[in-house]
C-alpha cells in the first residue's frame, strides 16, 4: 500500500495544502518518511489523516464557485469499531461545508473494506446536503464494499452504482469529472 499515491495529475489546478478554505490548508508531506498506516501497512506519505486510524483520504480538487470537491479515499471504512462516518463528517465535511461546497464526490477504489454501525451521520450528512441542492456520489468503489454498504441500508444516502462505479474518471480533468458526474445525478434523480 506504500506506493499508492493519491491522484497527482491535478495538482497543477489545486492542491488542498495551498487552499485556505481546506482543511488541510498548510499541512506538509515528506516525500520519505512513512507515518501513517493502516492496521500494519504503511501508505504513502501524501495521504491526509483526518482522525480515523484506518481510513485516509486526499481532497484532490474543490471548486468553490460551483460548490464541490473530488476526495479520494483508502483504507478501510470501519464504522463499528472507529466510527469513521462520525469523524468525517465533523472534521472534515463539516468545514468543507461551511466553504460552500455541498456536492462530493468520494473516489473509493482503494476502499479495502466498510464495516457498519448505525446510519445516524449518513442520514444528518444527506439532509443536510439535500437542504442545500448538493449530493454525495460514490465514485468506483470494490463490489464487495458496495455490497457492504447496501447491506447496511446508507446506499440510500448515495448516488452509487452502474455508471457512477466503472467513471474513468483520470482521463478528464475535475470539471468533466463533474459535469458527467452531475449529469448521472440529474438524470436518477430527475432534475
Amino acid at each position: 500500500m506504500h506506493d499508492i499515491e493519491p491522484y497527482w495529475n491535478w495538482r497543477h489546478h489545486y492542491t488542498a495544502e495551498e487552499d485556505e478554505r481546506s482543511p488541510f490548508f498548510g499541512e506538509e508531506h515528506s516525500e520519505f518518511e512513512f507515518t501513517h498506516a493502516v492496521y500494519d501497512h504503511v501508505i504513502h506519505p501524501q495521504w491526509d489523516a483526518f482522525g480515523s486510524s484506518t481510513l485516509y483520504m486526499k481532497v484532490i480538487y474543490a471548486d468553490y464557485d460551483e460548490g464541490y470537491a473530488i476526495i479520494e479515499l483508502i483504507g478501510e471504512w470501519n464504522d463499528l469499531l472507529h466510527n469513521d462516518i462520525m469523524i468525517l463528517k465533523r472534521n472534515i465535511v463539516e468545514e468543507m461545508m461551511a466553504q460552500g461546497i455541498v456536492k462530493f464526490i468520494l473516489i473509493g477504489e482503494n476502499v479495502l473494506n466498510f464495516h457498519a454501525s448505525d446510519e445516524e451521520y449518513y442520514s444528518e450528512w444527506f439532509e443536510e446536503v439535500s437542504d442545500a441542492d448538493g449530493w454525495i456520489a460514490l465514485l468506483n468503489f470494490r463490489p464487495h464494499v458496495v455490497e457492504d454498504m447496501q447491506r447496511a441500508n446508507i446506499d440510500q444516502y448515495f448516488l452509487m452504482g452502474g455508471q457512477l462505479n466503472a467513471l474513468k474518471w483520470r482521463t478528464y480533468e475535475p470539471d468533466a469529472v463533474f459535469e458527467r458526474v452531475a449529469s448521472q445525478v440529474q438524470r436518477r434523480l430527475g432534475v
